[in-house]
């Protein structure tokens, strides 16, 4: 009983805990990119044009979340042959798996500077665990929303087979680099 009440009035003098900062993924100025080796002969390039998410930042104690919500089917490379392709059951299968989710369990900073998200990949109900080394992260005032915003770039390395979309393996590489364009508006 005497350790209760010493807990309590330890407590009472603690300063508060600064609760984390809410931002909301900017669709406008967010992409999810790919690119790959084609059949040995060029890297090609696409993205997923649809992305939504949340992201809370605990700046001070340098923790925070990250989720980011992309569609199968906002998938572009500049042709619709070869999104519908991608669209398809021998790929993204975007009628029956239409999002594609990454969802933080770890954000890695170096002082101020985030240099590291760590988190599940999902695609196609495949779930696997990435780090994506973050190349640029910067949070200030934005005078175009009148409020506080953040952005990053960041990639990782993942292969294709380990979700399912591997066809054509190994005449398209199996290994995809996976680059995050992000920006957040504070709630």
């Amino acid at each position: 009983m005497f350790k209760k009440y010493l807990l309590v009035f330890v407590c009472g003098y603690c300063l508060p805990v600064a609760a984390a900062d809410k931002y909301l993924i900017d669709s406008e100025h967010t992409f999810s990119n790919f690119e790959y080796k084609h059949w040995g002969l060029s890297l090609q390039r696409g993205r997923f044009d649809k992305n939504s998410g949340s992201i809370e930042l605990d700046m001070d104690n340098k923790t925070g979340s990250l989720q980011i919500a992309i569609e199968a089917d906002s998938i572009n490379t500049g042709s619709d042959t070869f999104n519908n392709i991608l669209r398809s059951e021998n790929f993204f299968n975007a009628a029956k798996y239409p999002k594609i989710s990454f969802l933080s369990n770890r954000l890695i900073f170096n002082e101020d500077k985030l240099v590291q998200v760590e988190g599940d990949l999902t695609i196609k109900d495949v779930t696997r665990k990435v780090t994506v080394d973050i190349t640029h992260f910067e949070c200030r005032f934005m005078i175009l929303y009148l409020k506080r915003a953040c952005g990053a770039n960041g990639n990782t390395k993942i292969l294709r087979s380990d979700y399912g979309v591997g066809r054509y393996v190994p005449f398209v590489s199996d290994e995809v680099t996976l680059s995050f364009s992000v920006e957040a508006i504070k709630d």
